[in-house]
């Protein structure tokens, strides 16, 4: 058989090392440094080069120069051993690439499902970016906004054991369950007594896991629910320093709430929770974020060990935003870095891929395995993730939840399950293997195919694929964190929420 270098050999260039390169491979989760010479005679082994995506272009792999000279044949076995080199045709790789990702995929499939409840599609704020904007806006949607009843959490919990069988649980089989809270917004003084039904359902069935994605407003209403045995971790949201915030998340009257926020925020973490603050992005606040760090500074937040910030791009979700005004992931993860670099006080704030650098961190600094963090699919949407809202309703995604049409199920009085079978498996079949871009792509075991909401925003379809710069974000990443580890650094840690 013809030897030849994997199709799915990725090539990093390290900073200041001239004469070595790191080879990660897709499936194989191997990491290696190496000489560039025998990187050089890699590449002169890859067969053509790889097909034009569907969607966008391939992000260029770095440029080795030279004619190779052959390793030796111990070299050479270990370049076969971490499957860099290798016998099997592109045809047969590729059908090997599809039967790992459909085992990961069917092991994702029967993990334990992950519950996220909408007490209601209400909000008191105004964002001017938010995806369910017209939900409060438009007058047509108003009949979206009650609150989800007691009758109707009942009915749900009654739903949940053939749910949960579904994915290959019994009675007799211990769950740890994860609930997240999200709205509209979930934790409103008038959802409250919900809420902590919903709590108290769920304990009645065994260990669970709480967490909740809020705006933070009106926190100080469940003080006595949070905590490492409550709603232990809460993403909550500051768009920049108090001017800047107070001019982007309004309340319906036009008032800011900065202040009120901020006093949760200490609130939560005097509670015993877990905060991770996220700021979402775009060209006209990015300059703020430097203020805004001393901000948090100032609160003393940084210094707190259940504390975090990270940050992510706005996207264009309605016809409020201008497309012009966003960043791509992998543009806005360049412009912080120069801003950390120009201010240390930015140090505090996490870019959108520092979640992808700790996981490498964890390759180099403790030997992990990698496989365990290879992405069949993109996100829970395509596994194990079920919305239910206050109408009974099931969707797979948060971000296409008020649209009975894209519904994957609904709730019947009786507390039987009824499933949108088609459009569910339009959701849960979105793999890696099932795009063929991505089934030929090196890096799609890392990515998981990307977000199938932005995917479908830009294409047009579900299905599709959106790298959103992944390659170029992956290299940048796992070279930066070969640096730290040579240099010692401490590791970031990875909240459950934000760091998808």
């Amino acid at each position: 058989m013809t030897l030849r270098t994997s199709s799915y050999t990725i090539y990093v260039d390290l900073p200041g090392e001239p004469s070595d390169m790191l080879l990660v491979h897709g499936y194989t989760g191997a990491y290696d440094k190496v000489s560039r010479k025998v990187a050089t005679y890699l590449r002169s082994l890859d067969p053509v080069r790889p097909p034009k995506p569907l969607y966008g272009d391939w992000a260029p792999e770095p440029v080795i120069e030279g004619q190779p000279p052959v390793p030796s044949e111990r070299t050479l076995e270990v370049l076969k051993k971490r499957g860099y080199l290798t016998e099997k045709t592109a045809s047969e790789e590729s059908v090997l690439f599809s039967h790992m990702s459909d085992l990961l995929h069917r092991k994702a499939l029967h993990s334990a499902p992950a519950y996220i409840f909408m007490p209601t599609y209400d909000c008191n704020l105004r964002c001017p970016y938010c995806f369910q904007d017209h939900m409060r806006t438009n007058p047509a949607f108003n009949h979206l906004l009650r609150t989800m009843k007691r009758e109707m959490v009942d009915r749900i919990f009654r739903a949940l054991p053939r749910i949960e069988s579904s994915h290959a649980a019994t009675a007799d089989t211990p769950v740890r369950r994860q609930v997240t809270f999200f709205g509209g917004e979930p934790l409103l003084r008038a959802s409250r007594d919900v809420v902590a039904y919903i709590m108290e359902k769920t304990r009645g069935l065994g260990e669970a896991d709480f967490s909740a994605v809020t705006n933070g407003t009106e926190l100080d209403a469940y003080l006595d629910l949070l905590g490492p045995q409550g709603i232990s971790f809460i993403q909550i949201t500051l768009d920049g320093p108090q001017q800047e915030h107070d001019r982007r998340r309004v309340y319906a009257d036009g008032r800011g709430s900065f202040d009120v926020i901020a006093a949760n925020v200490t609130r939560a973490l005097q509670a015993g929770s877990r905060v991770s603050l996220r700021m979402n992005i775009d060209r006209g606040n990015i300059d703020q974020l430097p203020e805004l760090a001393g901000q948090l500074i100032a609160q003393g937040w940084d210094r707190h060990p259940l504390f975090s910030a990270y940050t992510a791009p706005v996207h264009a979700n309605n016809g409020k935003t201008d497309r012009k005004s966003v960043f791509g992931s992998w543009e806005l993860d360049q412009a912080l870095t120069a801003m950390r670099e120009a201010d240390p006080r930015m140090r505090i704030i996490r870019r959108p891929d520092d979640g992808m650098m700790a996981r490498v961190r964890k390759i180099f600094d403790r030997r992990a395995d990698p496989i365990p963090d290879f992405k069949s699919s993109y996100c829970g949407a395509h596994d194990r993730m079920y919305i239910f809202d206050a109408f009974g309703d099931i969707y797979a995604c948060w971000e296409r939840t008020g649209d009975t049409n894209v519904r994957i199920g609904h709730i019947r009085e009786d507390g039987e399950p009824v499933m949108n079978t088609p459009l569910e498996l339009t959701w849960r079949s979105r793999t890696v293997a099932a795009n063929p871009v991505c089934l030929k792509c090196r890096y799609a075991m890392y990515c998981g195919g990307g977000c199938a909401v932005l995917a479908e925003g830009a294409t047009g379809k579900l299905t599709a694929n959106f790298c959103d710069g992944f390659a170029k974000r992956f290299r940048a990443a796992t070279a930066e964190a070969y640096g730290a580890h040579l240099r010692g650094e401490a590791a970031l840690s990875l909240d459950p929420v934000c760091d998808q």
